[in-house]
């Protein structure tokens, strides 16, 4: 195994399309908020952008070796070159006095330099990603960190999971690690590589390292403090990108609602064809004369019965997760501009407090001069990340409902074919009838 890395896992499809009820999800979606069609050549390479470098005084923990910069330095013309393979899988369940949860296992398979080992087996459980998360979104405030699936507890239930849960799960941490590794910025961080290569009790002694409870509360309630007092004059980018962020999670949750409930109906009406076609083989037993035309129709049910469940265990496979987790990701945009506003909150309470000369003149110079820089790279990291993730969401709607499309030609073709089939025997049945009475 040393030295060689295998072949990319294989993403999920994306998010599963649900047929429309109604109006189509092309309808609920304007192209001004999915742009599905835009230019290519808007496409831009992130890692390009000058502000990547910026967003490392965000980060002290970035690496700066060569090996690490491979993938944040990268032209077109150049070959996507992937060091980085994550898996997750495996879940198992552990149950204590005091509480009962999952650990899943994580695989990492890498040729970066900066790692001890070109391969790590750890287990962690949902906890530790929430922690990962947290501390992506404290070293890189500004930028989209990938979205976790939500947490599931009911009380009262000593096996809290059921299987397709379990499932459900997995696939979305699986996304989540390798969107992480995929990013140009994210990928670098320390306290993934941590979370990647750490055993248990490791993790658990760096999890204890950093601010204590008083400084992370004190950083807390000077966070609200800012959000409350609010923003004086947001720049007009950041404007529009709000407007796009409100009119996304708006669409993107309709859809998202609307295909689960058609997913939902068309399980049902699934269970119905299923006792609709044995009742016609029953009736042909008890009815001569009909024999061959009920039996015809309960065939032609029975082949429409498995072609509508093939399609629909299509669905949780790739269209219905990729609309759920861009409707996680709208939550995590509202996040990431709330704190940016955060930033450039404390600063223009700095400048006002300079300009009425509430404290120390040359001290709070010297913290304008800073908070300006740390304006200034939060807001280039953020459009920076902007626009890599909006192609990414671009792409992965449009193939989740490319799928969708390809899924339900398929799907009326069968049931098609199956009724021309059936009617073409009926009308075979009828001419031979006449020939049948007149010898």
């Amino acid at each position: 195994m040393e030295g060689e890395l295998p072949a990319a896992p294989e993403r999920s499809a994306g998010l599963p399309a649900g047929d429309g009820g109604g109006d189509s999800p092309s309808a609920l979606l304007p192209a001004e908020v999915l742009d599905l069609d835009g230019d290519e050549d808007d496409l831009e390479v992130f890692s390009k952008d000058a502000s990547l470098m910026d967003m490392n005084s965000l980060s002290p923990g970035m690496p700066t070796s060569p090996l690490s910069m491979t993938n944040q330095v990268k032209f077109e013309d150049e070959p996507d070159l992937k060091d980085l393979f994550i898996t997750v899988d495996e879940p198992e369940s552990h149950v204590t006095t005091l509480e009962t949860f999952i650990t899943y296992r994580v695989i990492t398979k890498t040729s970066r330099g900066e790692f001890d080992s070109s391969e790590f087996e750890v287990r962690r459980r949902y906890q530790d990603f929430l922690w990962l998360k947290g501390k992506l979104e404290e070293a890189h405030p500004t930028l989209i960190i990938p979205p976790l699936p939500e947490k599931f507890i009911v009380k009262g239930m000593v096996e809290r999971f059921n299987d397709d849960f379990i499932e459900t799960r997995r696939k979305a941490l699986h996304a989540f690690l390798n969107r992480i590794a995929d990013h140009p910025t994210l990928t670098f961080n320390e306290d993934f590589k941590v979370f990647l290569t750490a055993q248990a009790w490791e993790l658990s002694s760096h999890k204890k390292q950093g601010p204590g409870l008083l400084s992370k509360m004190g950083q807390t309630v000077r966070a609200v403090a800012w959000s409350m007092r609010g923003v004086k004059s947001r720049p007009e980018e950041f404007m529009d990108m709000n407007d796009f962020i409100e009119t996304f999670s708006q669409k993107i949750n309709l859809i998202d609602k609307i295909s689960q409930r058609i997913y939902k109906e068309e399980r049902e009406y699934l269970d119905e064809m299923k006792e609709y076609g044995p009742i016609h083989t029953l009736w042909a037993e008890s009815e001569e004369g009909l024999a061959d035309t009920l039996s015809g129709v309960a065939s032609c049910l029975a082949r429409c019965c498995t072609a509508t469940e093939r399609r629909l265990s299509g669905l949780p496979e790739a269209l219905l997760p990729v609309l759920h987790e861009y409707v996680l990701y709208s939550e995590t945009l509202m996040g990431v501009m709330k704190r940016r506003d955060q930033i450039q909150a404390e600063l223009d309470s700095k400048v006002e407090a300079l300009t009425y000369k509430r404290a120390d003149t040359d001290l709070l110079t010297e913290e304008i001069g800073k908070l300006e820089d740390k304006v200034e790279c939060a807001n280039n990291a953020l459009k920076a990340d902007w626009e890599r993730w909006r192609q990414s969401m671009r792409n992965d709607i449009k193939s989740a409902f490319e799928d969708m499309a390809e899924r339900n030609v398929q799907y009326y073709e069968q049931c098609l074919a199956t009724w021309e089939s059936f009617l073409a025997s009926q009308s075979d049945l009828s001419s031979k009838e006449p020939c049948e009475e007149n010898p």
